[in-house]
Formats: structure tokens, C-alpha cells, sequence
């Protein structure tokens, strides 16, 4: 009897800790923000792994930023461009990606490399080379690193976020964002 009783304790000991190690939630979503980079001049994001019981790996971001553009009105003749007014403002932005996040399971430090497009309210030049390309898309690459707690907490990402602009050119560009993992 003192040895079924020894078993049927011993095996609710285990059968506790099995369960108490499954409750244990992995710590790999992330809100940041993000100045520079996919979202033009500064974004909000969501960053999550397709698998949820996984901190490496595959996943998206998706966000919502805006930039400051130089517009202007035009009017088109057969012979000439006559541009009436010239202004400034600003346009929002809306990146979205697929990246992986490479490092070891028990380590805070990861690196993650994506790819991804960012579509923008307006159709605006980004940069120099695109002023006769004005666009509503534009492409991103992500080559980061990342801090992210085990546990959950502050994180930190900084990187190289190289652009396609709306004329088709690849622009270098950097990135450098703080959030929180959940």
C-alpha cells in the first residue's frame, strides 16, 4: 500500500510540473515603434511568429506610419508641363512584411532579416530619383538586431532597411525601434 501511494504521489508531482511547464506562455509578440524605415518617417507595429509556442522563426509585421511628402499640381500640354502649386504634406503609410528571426532559444540577443511593402496613402516621391515616378507602393528589406526578454519586457531593434522607392531605385536607409514583447 505504501508503495502505490509512493507512485500515485510521485506521478502527480510529475504529471503537476508537465502541466505548469505548458502554461508557460512564450513571450514573442511585439509592439514597437519604429523610427525611419518601412513606415517612412516613424510607424507603430505588430511583430508575431506563425507559431505561437515559438520565439524563432518565421513571421509578419504589419503597422502604421506616415512620411512628409512635396506634392504638386500639374497640368499636362502637349508641348510643356505647367506646375500651378507646389505644397507640402503629410501622408500615411502602412507597412507590411514577412521575416525570420535567427538565434539561439535562450537567448535574448536574435537577428532578423525580411522583406516586405509599405503602401502609402498618396502617390508621392520618395526620394530624388523617383520625382518623375511618384508611387503608392514602395518595398523594404530588414536586416535587424534585436533584444527581446524571454520572459516579456522592453526591446530594442536596430538595422539596415534598405528601400525600394517608387521609381523602381534601391535607397539605403536605417531603422532604429523600441516596444515591448508579450
Amino acid at each position: 500500500m505504501k508503495k502505490l501511494l509512493s507512485l500515485v504521489a510521485i506521478a502527480g508531482i510529475l504529471f503537476n510540473q508537465s502541466l505548469s511547464a505548458q502554461e508557460e506562455p512564450i513571450a514573442n509578440k511585439v509592439f514597437y515603434t519604429e523610427i525611419g524605415g518601412a513606415g517612412v518617417i516613424m510607424s507603430a507595429n505588430f511583430d508575431s511568429r506563425f507559431k505561437s509556442n515559438e520565439r524563432l522563426g518565421f513571421g509578419y509585421r504589419i503597422g502604421v506610419g506616415f512620411g512628409y511628402g512635396e506634392f504638386e499640381d500639374r497640368i499636362e500640354y502637349p508641348d510643356m508641363v505647367v506646375i500651378s502649386k507646389s505644397y507640402n504634406k503629410t501622408y500615411y503609410s502602412i507597412p507590411a512584411g514577412l521575416n525570420y528571426v535567427f538565434g539561439k532559444p535562450n537567448d535574448r540577443n536574435t537577428f532578423e532579416v525580411g522583406a516586405g511593402v509599405t503602401f502609402l496613402t498618396r502617390k508621392v516621391p520618395l526620394y530624388y530619383h523617383d520625382y518623375g515616378k511618384p508611387g503608392n507602393v514602395i518595398g523594404h528589406f530588414s536586416f535587424m538586431y534585436r533584444v527581446m526578454p524571454l520572459n516579456g519586457g522592453f526591446s530594442f531593434r536596430i538595422g539596415f532597411t534598405p528601400i525600394i522607392g517608387t521609381g523602381g531605385d534601391l535607397f539605403p536607409s536605417g531603422t532604429v525601434g523600441f516596444g515591448y514583447v508579450f
